[in-house]
């Protein structure tokens, strides 16, 4: 039976763009589906996605090596993917890593970095005062510091370019979303919400949360998706000119697990500090919880807990104002993105971020275009297989 296409990627999010990209490079016949960002999120009756913002962390100092060499050889490409695109997406302002002094943290994250050859330096915490005067860190801290190769991207630019890459490169972008995918007769059929079905050799999910929405898998993935809160602290031009040497942050200390972005310039022309690190998880239950979820602006205590460390923190900043926006992380029994095919021969799965995975998006997505090309991921260096799950 004749099919539309060879490959569909279904999700345009961070992994699915790049994924698209890179089948796109290497094959003809690839489509992927996914919408644009919504102009209004409360109006909105289609799915949503977390890559709607302007600041993600990227740096490869990781204390797991597999989740390091995911951002490593992603951050090596970034500079490919801004030049073809003509997408500016990347900052390159550092990375710190502040945990308690003597714990497992700090000593694994060192490691990792050493074995992949990137150059970090430890600081007591005198080291961190004197770099970072700014920050009012906890007692007892030692920090891992990524000057080079580190610091944040805005990952709504980061799908944009990889959208525009893979187009450039032939794939077809198809701005819906999929509401069934099903085996059929040796191949996939794909149907979306606008009433549209194309039949494809090969289809690879890559809706982030939202794959755990029904009709889309022969099996439900083996995937809990919560519920996170980002809170945004618009600082003054003068503050943001002050902290223009503050590098990306993210910080263990007792009752505290956050990442803080220095100030990034919105669309909105303001300069917001952002922070995330919800101190409780709220689980959602399927794709009618998550688009009820990404209608509000998120939970009040989350954002009472991150304002009050934001002030022990940076005591110097007064905030013009203070915002949250909500947001989902997608955890796999793993612990790592799931990269493998379900009981259909036609259908794949490429998802699971941890909460993690935006700047290691374009590694993700070369694994799963390898998956769809050669059938399998084979010998990539990881100690993990990235072998999905299934209830």
């Amino acid at each position: 039976m004749a099919v539309d296409f060879k490959y569909i990627v279904v999700g345009r999010g961070l992994m699915g763009a790049a994924a698209a990209r890179h089948l796109a490079r290497q094959a003809d016949g690839v489509a992927v589906i996914g919408p644009d960002e919504p102009t209004d999120r409360k109006a909105h009756q289609g799915v949503f996605a977390s890559h709607y913002d302007e600041g993600r962390i990227t740096r490869t100092i990781d204390p797991d090596r597999n989740w390091a060499l995911l951002a490593n050889r992603s951050i090596s490409r970034y500079g490919e993917i801004a030049r073809d695109s003509g997408i500016d997406f990347y900052r390159e302002v550092g990375c710190v890593v502040v945990a308690p002094t003597g714990g497992d943290y700090i000593e694994k994250t060192r490691r990792a970095a050493v074995s992949l050859g990137v150059e970090a330096s430890l600081l007591d915490e005198q080291g961190l005062k004197a770099a970072f005067p700014f920050f009012a860190f906890p007692d007892g801290g030692t920090g891992v510091f990524e000057a080079r190769g580190a610091g944040h991207i805005s990952p709504r630019k980061l799908v944009k370019a990889q959208s525009l890459l893979a187009e450039k490169a032939g794939a077809t972008v198809i701005r819906d979303h999929v509401v069934s995918i099903r085996s059929e007769g040796g191949s996939a059929v794909v149907e979306t919400a606008g009433g549209l079905t194309y039949r494809v050799e090969k289809v690879l999910l890559a809706a982030g949360g939202f794959s755990i929405a029904e009709n889309l898998l022969p099996q439900p993935v083996a995937m809990t998706v919560y519920a996170r809160t980002v809170t945004l602290f618009e600082v003054s031009d003068a503050d943001a000119a002050r902290l223009a040497t503050m590098p990306s942050l993210i910080l263990r200390a007792p009752g505290i697990e956050i990442y803080l972005l220095p100030p990034i310039r919105y669309p909105d022309g303001k300069f917001y500090l952002k922070i995330g690190g919800d101190p409780d998880d709220l689980a959602l239950n399927g794709d009618t919880d998550m688009r009820a979820w990404f209608k509000t602006e998120g939970r009040d205590t989350v954002r009472a807990h991150l304002k009050r460390i934001v002030e022990g923190l940076l005591p110097d900043i007064v905030p013009l104002s203070i915002s949250t926006a909500a947001c989902v992380v997608s955890y796999t029994e793993s612990g790592y993105p799931m990269i493998g095919y379900s009981s259909s021969p036609e259908i794949a799965v490429l998802t699971g971020c941890a909460g993690t995975s935006a700047k290691s998006s374009d590694e993700i997505g070369r694994l799963g275009a390898e998956l769809l090309l050669s059938g399998g991921i084979g010998e990539q260096g990881y100690s993990t297989d990235f072998t999905p799950q299934f209830r």
